[in-house]
């Protein structure tokens, strides 16, 4: 089975945990601040908080720009379930929007139809979370100026979409949000098993994440509430979690990082490849916004022209897989799953539900061989020309 996504690992990955398993540290030592350096130093920001998943981050961010009770945070409906169960840990309530019909991410026309709306109602979000859908960022600018408008906060989800850009920076600069969370599981463009990071340019926000990490505890002077019974007096000053990375996790990802870039270009090259020799099949191809965006690609997500085709889309997903090519569909709605579903209906998300109707993930990763996407595209065309409308 070719994978829709894993893991690139050599020898230098290996020897840098091997260093930190032969050390004094592994879970609270020098790697995991280094880390957070060479994060905030690749995308431009002014404060890295590494934690052990890019949920725990998405969660962070939220409890820091105060969300609670009585609070409303919106997000995509197409994501994974933690961009919007990271509001719902707070006690806030979920609220989505309806997405782009050609990028697949947050729509910012929606976006200010429901804001206008919700201002009418007095029931406008706290935060605004823009998930960063295969890699390509969200048009940030026109959901910043909304943002402006209608005084909310905006987190970037950027759980795919390290080593990408928007309008010439690095996704992670925060230049349009007041949080970026970025994910490092292993099928991500670079892992550091499991992991993440929550950059900003908010001092206030950064001290208020590392202190929740690590379960409200400080030792920092200026946050402790008395004079220290001795040198080995800390305060649990808040009630936080155990959120922190190891310096195993952090070894990892800085031997990682030295080749995201690497990771990227092959990334763009496989979806090139794709974009030229899937031409002409019965699919809707990836698309991006003009001359703003440079995608990470860690999804390739076509769309299935299901009126040209004899077979539905189960029936491709199920004869790709058959034939052993690892398809995915990222994602199924939010609101679809029980949890949620109860309090939405579908026909509020016409262009959501059509995505969901005909979306596949065709693999795509760094150690791709050419024969791979090759096999690829000969079995998805081979499937597609049989199932023609004729």
């Amino acid at each position: 089975m070719i994978p829709y996504g894993r893991q690139s690992i050599n020898q230098d990955d290996i020897d840098a945990v091997v260093e930190v398993l032969q050390s004094d540290f592994l879970t609270q030592g020098p790697k995991v601040p280094e880390f957070e350096q060479a994060v905030i130093d690749y995308v431009g920001a002014s404060y890295g908080i590494a934690v052990n998943s890019a949920t725990s981050a998405l969660h962070l961010a939220c409890l820091a720009l105060g969300v609670d009770k009585g609070d409303w945070v919106w997000t995509s409906p197409i994501t994974f379930v933690a961009s919007a169960n990271c509001a719902l840990y707070c006690g806030a309530q979920v609220d989505f929007i309806d997405i782009d019909p050609d990028t697949y991410n947050l729509s910012p026309t929606a976006l200010a139809a429901k804001l206008e709306q919700a201002k009418a109602e007095s029931r406008l979000p706290k935060v605004v979370i823009a998930v960063h859908l295969s890699g390509q960022s969200c048009d940030m600018s026109a959901i910043y100026a909304l943002a402006q408008e209608y005084g909310f906060y905006v987190i970037e989800d950027a759980s795919h979409a390290i080593g990408g850009s928007f309008q010439g920076r690095k996704i992670g600069c925060c230049q349009y949000s007041d949080i970026t969370v970025f994910s490092f599981h292993p099928v991500k463009v670079m892992t550091t098993a499991e992991g993440g990071v929550a950059v900003t340019n908010s001092e206030s926000l950064a001290t208020r994440m590392a202190l929740l990490r690590g379960h409200g505890i400080t030792r920092d002077q200026a946050q402790i509430t008395q004079a220290p019974d001795g040198p080995w007096y800390y305060e649990q000053i808040d009630l936080g979690f155990n959120y922190r990375m190891t310096d195993l996790q952090a070894a990892l990802g800085l031997s990682q990082l030295q080749r995201l870039d690497s990771f990227v270009s092959q990334r763009v090259e496989l979806a090139r490849r794709y974009n030229e020799l899937l031409a002409g099949l019965p699919l809707v191809l990836p698309q991006q916004i003009a001359d703003a965006v440079d995608s990470a690609w860690h999804l390739y997500i076509v769309r299935l022209r299901l009126e040209s085709l004899q077979l539905s889309h189960r029936e491709v997903f199920e004869q790709l897989r058959a034939r052993g090519i690892g398809v995915n569909l990222h994602y199924i709605p939010v609101y679809h799953q029980p949890y949620y579903k109860d309090d939405f209906k579908v026909d509020h998300f016409p262009v959501a539900e059509a995505y969901y109707a005909s979306a596949l993930s065709l693999p795509l990763f760094y150690d791709m061989t050419a024969e791979q996407q090759q096999e690829v595209i000969a079995v998805l065309r081979s499937i597609l020309h049989d199932a023609r409308n004729e």
